[in-house]
């Protein structure tokens, strides 16, 4: 399971918590598009294979056969490179087809979040975080670090406001 279906499951977890008819489409959505995106991948290997297959059944003969258009029959040649033919244009349709599927999935991701942000607010309240701001221009020695309004910061974070 890599990262990006980690935080998927994730969400779709913390959208269990909201009982709105918007967070079950949601959910349902995304794993339509899950179920879908699976799927593409699993045909995107297919045509892989189906292309690799093409192209060793076109090499194979072309090494070994000393006259290799002419002493093979042409319609099995024609169906190899049918076969090949057929199986890349279908790859990188899957393949687009994939990108256009983990765009959605994308999408939908950042509605959950914004859900989950906003039932999050709703249960717990706004977060009680001090606003942020840029370290004076002039100090390049750490590089470009945010600290606390009133406070101190460092690249490492271990500093700490000065007493007195």
């Amino acid at each position: 399971m890599n990262d990006h279906h980690r935080q998927t499951e994730f969400l779709k977890h913390c959208l269990g918590y909201d009982e709105s008819a918007r967070c079950r489409e949601l959910k349902q959505q995304i794993t339509q598009i899950q179920r879908d995106d699976r799927c593409v991948r699993r045909m995107v290997w297919l045509m892989a294979l189906l292309t690799a297959l093409a192209v060793a059944g076109l090499t194979y003969p072309a090494i070994l056969l000393a006259n290799f258009p002419y002493s093979a029959p042409q319609s099995i040649v024609n169906l190899v490179c049918a076969l090949g033919v057929a199986s890349l244009i279908s790859l990188v349709a899957f393949v687009i087809l994939g990108m256009v599927y983990r765009k959605r999935l994308d999408q939908r991701r950042e509605e959950c979040r914004l859900l989950v942000t906003n039932l999050l607010e709703s249960r717990l309240g706004n977060p009680a975080a001090a606003p942020w701001r840029e370290r004076p221009a002039g100090d390049e020695s750490r590089g470009n670090v945010q600290a606390p309004a009133g406070g101190y910061a460092s690249a490492t974070g271990m500093e700490s406001a000065p007493q007195g």
